[in-house]
């Protein structure tokens, strides 16, 4: 695995030719699609996700749109996790920076629920007619911001503090049961928590690309990690 990403790196840096990014890009797809986790953990590292691939989206490389757009679901496809033990930690800081630059991401409805694999992301069809047939999509403008008053502010830590416990009880429930003889109460338990801090995560996700407030992003962020740790320990 480590070769094969030494081999991706040495063909996606600082190179201007589309031919072989495109057809590294379409390699880096089947790689995903048949290796394993020792590959892919690899891959989502921010060495190889932001500074290989996401290096790629600026202007001087004038890559055609839909090369971008792959590689912006590579990214956002990643950060949603894998199948197995692999660590998306590094990914998803760099979504949440490329989210907070204002960066559009394209539409995945192959995303809900988590990918198996990044399994060839869809990219949006754009006409060629509507479309330049390259453009950079960096940079982008900021989106719009949020104020929040005080008391949605105490709404949001409330919900913050739901999150925060079910993080324990499931932390807890994964530590009391031993794989192969799990108690079925307990499991039924925990696949209803591990929906709802998914769901919980992507909001949080959401609102630390628009909320301004200082004090409440350092909450979100450390939030966050709280329920990437708890749910990388759920797939483990």
């Amino acid at each position: 695995p480590k070769d094969a990403v030494k081999a991706l790196k040495k063909k996606l840096s600082k190179n201007c030719n589309h031919k072989e990014i495109r057809l590294t890009l379409s390699l880096l797809d089947m790689c995903i699609e048949n290796c394993g986790p020792r590959f892919q953990s690899l891959v989502v590292k921010k060495d190889f996700c932001k500074d290989k691939l996401v290096k790629l989206l600026n202007p001087r490389y004038n890559l055609p749109i839909d090369m971008q757009e792959k590689i912006l679901t590579y990214i956002m496809t990643w950060a949603r996790g894998f199948q197995g033990m692999v660590d998306v930690s590094e990914v998803k800081e760099v979504y949440l920076e490329l989210r907070k630059k204002g960066v559009e991401f394209p539409s995945s409805d192959t995303s809900r629920g988590g990918p198996k694999a990044s399994s060839q992301p869809s990219t949006k069809s754009l006409p060629s007619s509507a479309n330049p047939a390259k453009r950079s999509l960096l940079p982008l403008p900021t989106g719009p911001t949020l104020l929040l008053i005080p008391e949605q502010i105490a709404k949001l830590y409330s919900e913050l503090d739901m999150a925060k416990m079910n993080v324990r009880v499931m932390s807890s429930i994964l530590k009391e049961n031993v794989p192969g003889s799990e108690n079925p109460d307990d499991m039924n338990l925990l696949q209803k928590l591990y929906k709802t801090c998914r769901m919980m995560q992507e909001r949080i996700m959401e609102l630390l690309v628009t909320v301004e407030n200082e004090d409440v992003i350092a909450e979100l962020i450390q939030v966050n990690e709280d329920l990437n740790n708890v749910l990388l320990g759920h797939e483990r």
